[in-house]
């Protein structure tokens, strides 16, 4: 066990649980169960759904219980890793509490896996933190740092930090479901680049999602928070002085660009570097990516944008004529403020998915036009009869994606491959 930190605190004994149970088996929960088998821990991995792909589980040896996630399988177990789609509510995680059994989220499993040496930078906020993270491990990689981008979206941190060599730096992007149930995970730099209200349907109230995200500072060696935010800390805003312009449109990407710029900054890496990756980092998929150019129009994916904040930034990026598709599942947001404030370059609006009454009645009270397309295909066809040369057509939903779809990720995928069938 040397070079790890499964230790109850980071210079205690390195500590290793007899049996694991993990619950959730989705992508990080995959790598949770994984890494304990991998390090000799008898693992029994659940999930509520009898249909996941179990991945290499079962020739690792892992004991699988599927379609439950019942308290007796809490028998014999000392440690319970919670994927970050588990609330803490479940039954599984309560009854764990209450018999006194730790309970790590994936990213806490993660922290005590990283080898000797490695540095960490965190990020957390409502929107861009994909962003951010990503410009982060490109500014690491464009400073000669061997760099790991990890966490919420992409690859799980437990399984970044088994791949990472001593010395590496870790960019982790980490959302308020993740920062749960952490207990020793420090940030050698933590960035939080804004806070509003979402998952208000998970956390009940912002107080407890805005609690969350602020866990990422407990112990942080340095802090990188919004200017005006009232945490000491290294400030940023959209307006800084940067080492070079941002390739990735809008004002909000150029915030983006300021926290990348002062996590690098705090973590020593020159200018020269930052301005070379400022420059040349194209984005991430789903955040506003241009699918194509069809007849004069552009055609843009920013299926991400999964609350009301990230898609004022998207229309807001643009001023050209928007053609804007909304819709999707509900997370306890009010529509209202985000309809009235609809500039006037949206010149049509097409509604899909299960918050389509909601939505319709903020636009209704708003006085703005809008199709019930129903259905992704359905509003993509709308749009390219109405789009006209000069145009945006711009999947920004402002709401989650799972009510017809997996994930964001599958909706943005639907998404493109629409546009690209288009004639």
């Amino acid at each position: 066990m040397s070079g790890t930190r499964l230790d109850e605190s980071p210079r205690g004994e390195a500590w290793l649980p007899r049996r694991a149970l993990v619950v959730g088996l989705a992508r990080s929960g995959l790598a949770a169960a994984e890494a304990l088998a991998r390090q000799g821990v008898g693992v029994v991995a659940a999930d509520r759904s009898p249909d996941v792909d179990v991945g290499r589980l079962v020739d690792l040896g892992v004991e699988l219980r599927l379609g439950t996630e019942e308290e007796a399988l809490l028998e014999g177990v000392d440690l319970v890793v919670k994927s970050p789609g588990v609330p803490a509510e479940s039954r599984v995680v309560a009854g764990a509490r209450s018999r006194g059994i730790p309970v790590w989220s994936e990213v806490e499993l993660g922290y005590r896996l990283l080898p000797d040496g490695s540095r960490l930078i965190g990020v957390t906020g409502t929107n861009g933190k994909t962003t951010t993270t990503e410009l982060v491990g490109a500014i690491l990689r464009a400073a000669g740092r061997p760099a790991e981008v990890a966490g919420n979206v992409g690859r799980a941190l437990t399984d970044a930090a088994l791949a990472a060599a001593e010395g590496s730096w870790i960019a982790c992007e980490l959302s308020s479901f993740q920062l749960e149930d952490v207990h020793t995970l420090a940030c050698d730099v933590a960035v939080l680049l804004n806070l509003e209200p979402d998952h208000l349907d998970r956390h009940g109230s912002f107080d407890a999602y805005r609690a969350a995200k602020l866990r990422i500072f407990e112990r942080a060696r340095a802090k990188v928070v919004p200017r005006g935010f009232g945490i000491d800390g290294i400030e940023f805003s959209a307006d800084d002085p940067l080492p070079a312009e941002p390739l990735i449109p809008g004002r909000h990407n150029r915030e983006n660009a300021a926290a990348a710029t002062a996590a690098a900054r705090a973590a020593g890496v020159p200018d020269d570097a930052i301005a070379e990756a400022l420059r040349t980092f194209p984005g991430v998929p789903h955040r506003l990516e241009l699918v194509r150019e069809l007849h004069g129009a552009r055609w843009v994916n920013d299926s991400k944008a999964t609350n009301t904040a990230a898609a004022r930034r998207g229309v807001a990026a643009y001023d050209a004529p928007l053609r804007l598709i909304l819709g999707g599942s509900l997370k306890g947001e009010d529509f209202g403020p985000f309809a009235g404030a609809l500039p006037g370059n949206v010149r049509s609006i097409y509604l899909i998915g299960a918050a389509g009454d909601e939505l319709a009645a903020a636009l209704d009270a708003a006085g703005r036009e809008y199709v019930r397309a129903g259905d992704l295909l359905t509003a993509v066809s709308r749009a390219a009869a109405d789009a006209e040369p000069g145009d945006v057509v711009l999947l920004s939903p402002a709401c989650a994606s799972f009510d017809q779809f997996a994930n964001f990720e599958e909706r943005g995928d639907t998404f493109r491959r629409l546009v690209q069938e288009l004639t």
